[in-house]
């Protein structure tokens, strides 16, 4: 033993002292203690370990991991030490060695709740919901009381779409540990789920009275505002968060859409670029050598980039842009997704078009600088009244349109034609509207899901228009939804479906072109119909996507475009009745010269 070094009966007291004053929460003075304990001990185990859990319990997430590391270096047969790392290494959002030391805990120890509570973690960032529940409940079977099992099992039955069953697990949670704020939170969430914002916002509030530094709290509660129209206090709530966390993409984020939803440009588009820092989408940000363009020097004599991001909608909504790069000077070349190709082909400026999805090692052409089309309208500097290309910048292939024309135009006189046929004396042929009633489902990502659910309808809802006399109706829709038309065979003789021959854009544009009318869900097919000047009604959700503005029945984006909106969060039946009405009269002017 050195001079200096204490005596094993002195280590252990202060070993005792600090456990003591890490239980009552003061950290700083047991850090003191432990690091004292090791400063004459560098290899003593309880000290390493527990020093590295105090550290995690005070965020210091890297010092604790290499603290227990090391310790289970020198005796990895503890399961605490794999499950604190498991904890970890989750709130580094590296789930997959967060379950990999959530599986070692369990392996010595089976029936360790902690390790099975942070399995469920990492298996639920690991978009693994199913077996995440499987580990909470596993926890929760072997100890009822585990208030934070029964808030982190809420999470995951919300990622499988079962609201209701998250709300009674928060409520759980809540009786064992009123004072719990991330589950009042929580709970919050689960109401927002089942469209109960007046609900949703008194559990917010709930948790930030506990917990008032509760910037997730904060964020979320400016989406329960927007959901509520109150839009200038969704701002100062997300505006609250960021005060906290001024890094706090998701908050940066819902700032965003709220000001573009408000037409407030200026502001908007520039924390639009906070995007990138999500979670979900900084995957797929696109990073290459030449620089990214936001408008910072002149396009003039320049090789650009444009590449598409996000959903098709964007891709068509934003595509307009290349003319105003051409126009600068530049050379565009264009990335374009598959579905898009060729009804893209034909957009005014570009140069080179390029297949997206291109394997890695398969080189781009040079370019001098790079954008993703929704960087364009801060790169241009769009305001209200200089949104580009309002009128038609999408056209339909001529002699596909040619050919569906004449496909329509045989139908409607086997129609006319037919011995009992339902049709005027003069023959005139029927006002021809297609119909999208439902988006794509992104059920692996709850926000994605939430909205999916909020935008689209039944088929069935529809029926009302149905009954418009003077209509011929066309489906657009794809994917699954499309199924109601199939096994509903009372529709059939309404909703003529040509769905099964339209490949990609390309020809679904042919069909468009020859119809008088769309309505439709917020879908790409919404954004098509606008970019080809066709007239297009879509039937708005009350938390409206941003790009439909508030309170406007018209579109900044798009001439032909109208809006009905919900009145109140999910009144379809208000939206239903008002487009019913419109489209009896636009069906009676049919043949008069009336526009829609």
């Amino acid at each position: 033993m050195s001079k200096t070094a204490r005596p094993p009966r002195q280590i252990d007291a202060l070993l005792h002292e600090a456990v003591a004053l890490q239980q009552n929460g003061a950290y700083a003075e047991a850090e003191a203690l432990y690091r004292d304990i090791l400063a004459q001990r560098p290899k003593h185990f309880d000290a390493m370990q527990l020093l590295g859990a105090l550290l995690l319990q005070s965020g210091r997430l890297d010092e604790g991991i290499a603290l227990l590391k090391k310790a289970v270096s020198i005796n990895g047969m503890q399961a605490p030490l794999h499950s604190n790392l498991a904890y970890a290494y989750n709130a580094q959002r590296r789930f997959s060695e967060g379950l990999a030391s959530a599986n070692r805990a369990l392996a010595l120890q089976p029936d360790f709740v902690d390790a099975l509570n942070n399995r469920g973690n990492a298996l639920a960032g690991l978009d693994r919901p199913a077996d995440a529940l499987a580990s909470f409940e596993r926890a929760l079977a072997l100890q009822p009381g585990f208030a934070q099992a029964w808030n982190n099992r809420a999470c995951v039955l919300r990622d499988l779409a079962r609201p209701a069953d998250a709300l009674a697990s928060c409520d759980q949670a809540i009786a064992l540990q009123p004072a719990y704020a991330d589950a009042w939170s929580n709970r919050a969430n689960a109401l927002s789920d089942l469209n109960r914002p007046d609900d949703a916002q008194s559990s917010y509030l709930r948790a930030l009275e506990l917990s008032p530094a509760f910037a997730d709290a904060w964020n979320n509660l400016g989406l329960t505002l927007v959901d509520l129209n109150r839009h200038d206090e969704a701002l100062q709530s997300y505006e609250r968060a960021l005060a906290i966390n001024p890094n706090f993409a998701e908050a940066h984020w819902n700032r965003a859409l709220c000001l573009l939803q408000m037409g407030r440009f200026d502001e908007g588009w520039r924390e639009y670029e906070w995007r990138w820092q999500r979670h979900r989408i900084q995957a797929s940000q696109r990073r290459f050598d030449a620089p990214l363009w936001l408008g910072q020097f002149p396009l003039e004599g320049k090789t650009i980039l444009l590449h598409a991001e996000q959903g098709l909608g964007d891709t068509l909504q934003f595509c307009r842009y290349a003319s105003l790069a051409a126009a600068a000077g530049a050379k565009v070349i264009f990335e374009v997704p598959a579905e898009l190709k060729r009804l893209l082909a034909g957009l005014e400026g570009v140069a080179q078009w390029v297949d997206e999805g291109r394997p890695e090692d398969r080189a781009l052409p040079p370019f001098d600088c790079h954008a993703p089309l929704l960087s364009l309208p801060l790169a241009f500097g769009t305001h209200l009244a200089s949104i580009p290309a309002v009128g038609p910048y999408l056209h339909a292939d001529r002699q596909a349109a040619q050919q569906w024309a004449e496909r329509l135009a045989s139908r409607n006189a086997d129609r006319n034609a037919a011995p009992h046929a339902n049709h005027s004396a003069d023959h005139t042929s029927p006002l021809k509207v297609g119909l999208v009633w439902a988006g794509g489902h992104r059920a692996h990502v709850a926000e994605l899901r939430k909205t999916d659910a909020r935008r689209s309808i039944a088929l069935e809802q529809l029926r009302p228009l149905l009954d418009v006399p003077g209509v011929q109706f066309y489906s657009l829709q794809k994917g699954p939804p499309a199924q109601q038309l199939t096994d509903a065979p009372e529709f059939a003789a309404r909703i003529v479906d040509y769905t099964n021959e339209l490949a990609d854009f390309a020809d679904t544009a042919a069909l468009v072109d020859n119809l008088d009318l769309v309505i439709t869900v917020d879908t790409a097919v919404a954004h098509l119909a606008g970019a080809m000047g066709k007239p297009v009604w879509i039937m708005n959700r009350f938390d409206t996507c941003w790009r439909w503005l508030l309170e406007r029945s018209d579109s900044p984006w798009y001439a032909s475009a109208r809006l009905f909106r919900q009145p109140a969060l999910g009144d379809w039946q208000s939206v239903i009745e008002a487009v019913r009405a419109a489209l009896a009269e636009r069906a009676s002017n049919n043949g008069r010269g009336h526009a829609a």
